[in-house]
Order: C-alpha cells, then sequence, then structure tokens
C-alpha cells in the first residue's frame, strides 16, 4: 500500500466516525468558523479528476488562498452523506448524486460542472452482438444513482432497451477500474466505461458495441456541489477552489505542460505511458472548457432517476443550479485570461 493509499485510508476512518455520529447526533453544517483544511470528496477514478489532483499537485488552491485535502469516497452517496454530515466540505460528483441529495431534503448547490456531455462507450463480452443479446445480462457500475448509473441507462435507451422489461441487472462493483476486471471476468456481461478503459478491454478481446459520441444527451457529470451553508456563509471558499480548479483545468489542456498531465495521469490512474495517452485523450474530449453547469444536462439525470425516486420529479433542477460564481469568472474576464496565459484554446 502507497503512503497516500495509507494516508486516504486515514482520512476514511476519521470521516466514517463523523458520519456514524451524525446518525445520533443532529449536528448543524456551519463554516461560519473556517477550518484548516478543506476536505474534498470525489468518488471516481478517471482522467476528468486530473483538475483536482492538479490543483493541489501544482498549488493552485493555496495560490488562491485555501488548503485543500481531496479524499477518495467509494461511491456518490457516501459523498453525499459525509457533505450532510459536515465531514466532507465539497463534493466532486454527478448531477444525479446530487439530485437524489436534494430529494431527500439536504440543501445542496451545484455551481459548475467540468463535463456535461456523455463519455462512456459500451463494452461488452465477446459473445454479445447484438442490442438484443444483453436482455437478462449484468452490467457493472460504481453506484445506483451515479454517474456510471446513468451512462449505462442512457446506453439502454439508446438501443431500445429497459432495464426492467429487459430483465438487465446493475451489479453495484466499484469504479471503472474494477468494472474492467468485472467483464474481463465474465462476471459482468457490459460496462459503461472512459476510452482508457475501452482500450484495456478491447485489447482483451471485449467488443466495444457504441461509441461515447453516439450519445448527444447532455448530462450531469463530475460537477463542483457544496452545503448552501458554505455558499452563504463562506462564498470566498466556494469561489478560491472553483479559481483553483479552472485554472488547473487550463493548465491541464495546455500543450506545453502536457507531459506533466501524462505523468499525473499515469500515477493516479496506475497505467502504463500508453494508458495515460489514452487517459489524456478522455480528458480533452470529455471536459468542459468553461463550465458552466446546464440546466437541460440535470433535466436529463431528473428523468432518469425520477422512475427509481419519485421524490426527484418533486424537485426543481433550475433552484439546484447556482451559476453566479461562474458568471462571475467569466465576465470578469478571469477564465479567458488563464486561457490566453497558458496558450490553451477555449473552444
Amino acid at each position: 500500500m502507497s503512503a497516500q493509499e495509507q494516508r486516504n485510508g486515514a482520512r476514511l476512518v476519521s470521516i466514517a466516525i463523523v458520519l456514524i455520529a451524525a446518525q445520533f447526533l443532529q449536528v448543524p453544517s456551519s463554516f461560519a468558523a473556517a477550518p484548516s483544511k478543506y476536505v474534498v470528496g470525489y468518488a471516481t477514478y478517471t482522467a476528468r479528476i486530473v483538475p483536482l489532483w492538479l490543483a493541489q499537485e501544482q498549488g493552485f488552491f493555496a495560490k488562491y488562498g485555501i488548503e485543500v485535502d481531496p479524499v477518495f469516497i467509494r461511491g456518490a452517496p457516501t459523498l453525499v452523506a459525509g457533505l450532510a454530515a459536515g465531514s466532507i466540505h465539497i463534493g466532486r460528483t454527478g448531477g444525479s448524486a446530487m439530485l437524489a441529495a436534494v430529494a431527500a431534503g439536504h440543501e445542496f448547490k451545484l455551481l459548475a460542472a467540468f463535463n456535461t456531455r456523455n463519455t462512456y462507450d459500451l463494452v461488452v463480452r465477446p459473445n454479445i452482438k447484438r442490442a438484443e443479446d444483453l436482455r437478462g445480462k449484468t452490467f457493472g457500475i460504481t453506484s445506483i444513482g451515479g454517474t456510471s448509473w446513468m451512462g449505462v441507462l442512457l446506453w439502454l435507451e439508446h438501443l431500445g432497451l429497459d432495464q426492467q422489461r429487459d430483465n438487465i441487472r446493475l451489479q453495484v462493483i466499484g469504479d471503472q477500474a474494477v468494472q474492467v476486471q468485472c467483464v474481463e471476468s465474465g462476471l459482468c456481461d457490459a460496462a459503461a466505461v472512459d476510452g482508457v478503459f475501452t482500450r484495456q478491454l478491447k485489447n482483451k478481446g471485449m467488443i466495444v458495441m457504441g461509441d461515447y459520441s453516439d450519445l448527444k444527451s447532455l448530462l450531469i457529470g463530475q460537477s463542483m456541489v457544496v452545503p448552501n451553508s458554505m455558499l452563504q456563509q463562506r462564498p470566498d471558499v466556494a469561489e478560491s477552489y472553483l479559481k483553483g480548479e479552472i485554472e488547473a483545468l487550463v493548465f491541464s489542456l495546455a500543450p506545453k505542460n502536457k507531459p506533466i498531465v501524462l505523468k499525473t495521469l499515469a500515477r493516479w490512474l496506475k497505467v502504463d505511458a500508453s494508458g495515460a495517452e489514452d487517459a489524456y485523450l478522455d480528458l480533452v474530449r470529455g471536459v468542459d472548457r468553461k463550465p458552466f453547469a446546464s440546466l437541460e444536462g440535470l433535466r436529463n439525470a431528473q428523468r432518469l432517476l425520477r422512475s427509481r425516486n419519485p421524490k426527484v420529479g418533486e424537485v426543481k433542477p433550475e433552484d439546484v443550479i447556482d451559476n453566479r460564481l461562474m458568471r462571475k469568472l467569466e465576465d470578469s474576464g478571469f477564465i479567458d485570461k488563464l486561457y490566453a496565459t497558458y496558450g490553451a484554446s477555449s473552444k
């Protein structure tokens, strides 16, 4: 186990203790007394998380006056529980998890979305030749209601299939690296994964049934979520965090920084040089250059989720998204100046 994994493990134990205590104590989330370090929870290992890792490693958060502690949380529901309990201050999660949390009574705001397009290819076992062959089969996903879950449902919809009618099982097994192992071993029949994992599976004889670009529906993938109390009491913290991530995003897209980004991807995703190149392509094709949260994308997530959770249908997506900080950074010229400084394209 690496030192980073040991540190993450210790932090997860601390978060678990807070979550258990929160079940018995009603502790209001307050940011009046600022913590010395802000815990940022993220629930998946993909190329689209690299701006968070780079913002920490390149000192962008420190540049804007905050200290951040990124922590990997297994599953969006646990991440949301941590946000509600106050053990996680900022969440990097998807729109479907956010909607479910708001429907359950949590006062969260979605401030930015770093990808609003589908990035998942549909990869299946070699015995599956047609869409109809997926009936009765098992998909590996990260969590029910999470972004990978939503990606699978969008693919089923695209292929004219229905999870319930066609007896398709969605098995919660872990992040995309685990899903790759599940499909490769035959314990899962299919998965919706990013390109870096698609190529791993293809090299093992699996079949790419659907390319990510075939799905045109907008969604809310990796986004920045905060409790409303932070936005009210410490908007400066939310703004500083967002500035740090946006600068890291621009940094990652600048051609001159590609060697640094490749090393970061290889280290965090545990892939070789070829895999890092694949992950870099996923990053370039998957992130939004200006991460405004998409109302249409959140409505799509709501449409998919409300069949499982009718309360989600009562949520007003326009009350969940708050693009004020993004508009402030856009109108001030902050974002365009970064692209010009780093020599990256904002298109």
